[in-house]
């Protein structure tokens, strides 16, 4: 897997201060996307075990609310290992922490297994706070929207719709 940023101190993909990976590789190529470098599965560098140690040294400070995977996409087949195996470590490390995660597929095409085999969208779903899904629809796009660019993006609280069987939508309380 290659990605094709870490920032350090993001404010824009989640609630808090977070640590946010943005893989590389993307087959939605949503119109309006604001990163299409990034569907290019070669764009950035190689994830390697120096990237997963970074990572977790950004995540050590207590004001780092926790991580967010995005890109890309978290969640094409390429990638779902790997990121399975970061989530992993994180909540090993810092089990404090929440980690979200941005996909262009929804919940239930995750769940269905498209793309690709839904035992390997479950090992990294399941291990979730927050996914953000849907893919970005230029026409639906909402600037007053918080954490996500179209009005057809959920935010949904992943450990509660899988209690419920049902999806449930994050609430911070606001």
């Amino acid at each position: 897997m290659n990605y094709a940023a870490i920032k350090p101190c993001d404010i824009a993909n989640g609630p808090g201060v977070r640590v946010s990976l943005f893989v590389s590789g993307c087959t939605h190529h949503c119109p309006g996307c604001f990163q299409p470098e990034t569907w290019d599965f070669a764009y950035g560098q190689p994830f390697t075990v120096g990237t997963l140690d970074r990572i977790l040294e950004l995540l050590a400070p207590d004001y780092i609310h926790g991580l967010t995977l995005l890109g890309g996409e978290p969640f094409e087949p390429a990638n779902r290992a790997v990121l399975a195996d970061v989530v992993r470590a994180v909540r090993a490390r810092y089990p404090q922490k929440d980690v979200w995660a941005f996909s262009g597929y929804t919940f239930e095409q995750l769940r269905a297994g498209r793309p690709g085999p839904a035992e390997t969208a479950a090992a990294l779903l399941e291990q979730l706070d927050v996914l953000v899904d849907g893919p970005f629809i230029e026409a639906q796009k909402d600037l007053g929207l918080r954490f996500r660019g179209s009005a057809n993006q959920r935010l949904i609280d992943i450990p509660a719709t899988l209690r419920a069987g049902r999806v449930v939508l994050w609430d911070d309380g606001r």
